[in-house]
């Protein structure tokens, strides 16, 4: 019996697998890729405790965010427009997609970073290539097959890291030791708020109330609400499991190949051009293709949640061919684009965003669970004292790594 259970639940729990890879793309952008090699290459095994420590803010703070999806049949833009005032709600929502912009300025340079490690495009030839790219696969595409895509990306990024993970010696225990014991070396601060700071995006939170939103569902039946919140929670799990392994593979790589020849690391170009002397040109050239595809996978997700955020303002759910989605698409990779080409050095636009970032994160994580804690909005769903004391602690931790990292950028 328990056998049959298992056949059952398993096949179930697939088809809801999805949404929380695509959640996942905004984890292993091209943004952390930087600040994992600086761990790495810094520190070696002891600051892989702040990914373990980053993936359970992010699956409380995004399984938060898809519980409001499924109870109200609304994305956290919609929820924002509907039940505040007007003038809050715009305010609040003009700055998410300030914020989405923002984001798809680092991506697009990330991927515009790859093409020139890989056929030597120069960046402002290559960002608008990304932008264009991605631009098409979100109108040219419908939903599931966007998924697909993106689960498709995904996967080749985590086989390059295994592909270089099996050219390099690891230590273990070290490596068991740093996942699990916090650790601050001198001079780790900057690194640790990086990582801790920035790895809950506003852009994700308000991306995954959305597509969760992809598997239908009767919001009157009781029995499928619960169904489908049980299974949102595994796909978070598993998502959210596969940022953690890639972003420690990061940082196992840096401190395996950077740390013991001490070699430091602070841009993505010095790391590919480090990696081809010490461990060979297919592993320069898998490091870059697998840096195109994160580029690439999260450039679409930042367009696909800014389009959401600003259709959200109008009450409207994200959908390409409606007029507010795509001129939320536009909004967001021309705005991230002429950011771009505007800055002298590119490099400057991923401060820039970062800055941008830590500015508006606040907003959108209490946000985020003012909605979700109120009855009206939720109903008999809304946060237990518990769960607000568990979010608004998580919403603390980061507000203030965030400060500090904003700190530490404007110094």
């Amino acid at each position: 019996m328990e056998n049959d259970i298992g056949k059952r639940t398993i096949p179930a729990f697939l088809r809801y697998v999805g949404p929380g890879i695509l959640v996942t793309v905004g984890f292993i952008d091209p943004g952390n890729w930087a600040t994992n090699l600086a761990a790495g290459a810094g520190f070696g095994y002891k600051l892989l405790w702040m990914v373990t420590l980053s993936t359970i803010m992010l699956i409380i703070l995004q399984h938060n965010a898809a519980h409001l999806g499924i109870v109200t049949g609304l994305c956290l833009a919609e929820a924002a427009a509907l039940h505040l005032r007007p003038l809050v709600a715009r305010a609040a929502l003009a700055t998410a997609v300030l914020a989405a912009v923002a984001t798809a300025m680092a991506e697009i340079l990330g991927g515009a970073i790859a093409l020139n490690m890989l056929v030597g495009l120069p960046l402002k030839v290559g960002a608008p290539l990304v932008a264009g790219l991605c631009g098409w696969l979100l109108l040219s595409n419908s939903y599931h097959r966007l998924e697909k895509i993106i689960i498709g990306f995904v996967s080749l990024i985590g086989l390059s890291f295994l592909f270089e993970l099996s050219l390099v010696d690891i230590d273990w225990t070290q490596a068991a030791a740093g996942w699990v014991t916090p650790a601050l070396p001198a001079g780790a601060l900057p690194v640790v708020m990086g990582v801790l700071g920035a790895v809950v995006m506003p852009h994700n939170l308000f991306l995954h109330s959305e597509v969760i939103q992809s598997r239908q569902w009767n919001l009157e039946d009781e029995a499928v609400i619960r169904r489908q919140l049980k299974y949102e929670f595994l796909d978070t799990l598993l998502s959210m499991g596969i940022g953690w392994a890639i972003n420690s593979a990061m940082i196992l790589i840096s401190a395996a190949v950077f740390f013991v020849h001490g070699a430091a690391v602070d841009d993505l170009v010095q790391a590919q051009e480090l990696l081809r002397p010490l461990m060979g040109s297919a592993a320069a050239t898998v490091f870059a293709v697998a840096l195109l595809f994160s580029g690439l996978s999260s450039t679409t997700t930042a367009g696909m949640a800014g389009a959401s955020i600003f259709a959200g303002l109008f009450g409207k759910a994200y959908d390409s061919r409606d007029r507010h989605s795509l001129i939320g698409i536009l909004i967001t990779y021309g705005g991230a684009l002429a950011a771009l080409l505007a800055v002298e050095r590119p490099f400057e636009g991923l401060i820039y965003s970062q800055v941008a970032l830590s500015m508006q994160l606040p907003l959108t994580v209490f946000l985020q669970v003012y909605l979700t804690s109120s009855p009206k909005v939720m109903g008999k769903y809304a946060n237990s004292t518990w769960q607000k004391i568990v979010l608004l602690t998580v919403a603390a931790v980061v507000t203030a790594l965030n400060i500090l990292l904003l700190k530490d950028m404007l110094s």
